[in-house]
């Protein structure tokens, strides 16, 4: 193989948040892209504390959302003080700074939620849950999910890393804990899930389970070294789900899901709910196209939501719907 010498002839500076998840993605990056470019490319991380890491006393609904966790990095590639940063998508903003552009999408992990259940615990399925049972969560979107699944739940609101999260379950502060299946498999511990939430009656945040690798626009060095670990399916899927969010347009006060699957080369299905917080009302409708038509396929979906009632929990006029 062929290397052209000006990709590797100085180091690429990754940054990172310094959770134990980000640093997993950031190593993973590191590796894949060691093991396609050999040893002479040179990854140096930089952790860069954002404000969703300072800020652990309040709800990210009511300090900016989950843009929090992405704007201090996406500044210090704007600076050129980093070279590419590896988010998880879902903490992305449905719209891209300019002079930034997601670059890769590498293959993507387990796009459910998933509970955990203490081990003092008897029942571990979420619908069987007995009333009064103490769940933690920090997702509006969660939340109202759960209300409708299983109304008799007490619902905590709980912020901070996986490790973080699984302490208070194991410590007895809450009972159980949900949260996405992608960081505990990422981090080994999927053995601490006690029931998988299949996407079909709990969708998943738009894009989980998915990593963003971001650069800046005119950065071809990086989107060279890049284009080896992209997986085309996962892109597709992320160019709905992520139409779907921008098109909705909501806020972080907004429960939204949506999953996309391709269940063929030629077949691709979107799935998305609008439900109010506190679980009633609630809009939900799928769609299938062929994978060419993945963002307008997104798009039509929220209109679709639209049209059925959702504009009134998002907050827009009946005029934006298509």
């Amino acid at each position: 193989m062929t290397v052209d010498p000006t990709l590797l002839q100085k180091p690429l500076r990754l940054g990172t948040r310094g959770s134990e998840l980000a640093l997993w993605q950031a190593n993973y990056v590191k590796d894949m892209l060691v093991r396609r470019w050999g040893k002479d490319l040179e990854v140096e991380l930089q952790i860069i504390t954002t404000e969703g890491d300072r800020i652990q006393d309040r709800q990210l609904h009511e300090v900016g959302g989950k843009g929090l966790f992405v704007k201090a990095i996406e500044e210090k590639l704007l600076e050129g003080a980093v070279d590419l940063a590896v988010h998880s998508m879902k903490d992305l903003p449905a719209v891209t700074p300019p002079g930034l552009k997601i670059a890769c999408t590498p293959p993507r992990e387990d796009p459910r939620d998933a509970l955990v259940m203490g081990a003092a615990h008897g029942t571990t399925l979420l619908s069987k849950l007995p009333k009064g049972t103490r769940l933690g969560t920090g997702s509006l979107r969660r939340g109202a999910l759960l209300r409708r699944i299983n109304p008799g739940l007490e619902l905590v609101p709980l912020r901070g890393n996986v490790p973080t999260r699984l302490r208070k379950v194991d410590e007895g502060e809450v009972d159980g804990i949900v949260l996405a299946a992608a960081g505990l498999r990422r981090l080994g511990l999927h053995d601490r899930i006690t029931e998988y939430l299949e996407a079909e009656r709990f969708c998943p945040s738009p894009a989980q389970g998915i990593l963003a690798l971001q650069c800046r626009d005119r950065d071809l060095r990086v989107q060279e070294l890049l284009r080896p670990l992209q997986d085309p399916a996962t892109a597709i899927c992320a160019l709905a789900e992520r139409a779907f969010l921008r098109r909705l347009g909501a806020s972080c006060t907004v429960p939204v899901g949506c999953f996309a699957e391709l269940r063929a080369d030629d077949v691709l299905t979107v799935s998305g709910v609008v439900v109010d917080p506190c679980g009633r009302p609630c809009f939900m409708s799928s769609k299938t196209a062929h994978p060419r038509e993945a963002e307008a396929l997104g798009i039509r979906l929220a209109d679709n939501l639209l049209a059925l009632g959702a504009h009134r929990v998002v907050g827009v006029g009946e005029l934006q719907v298509a």
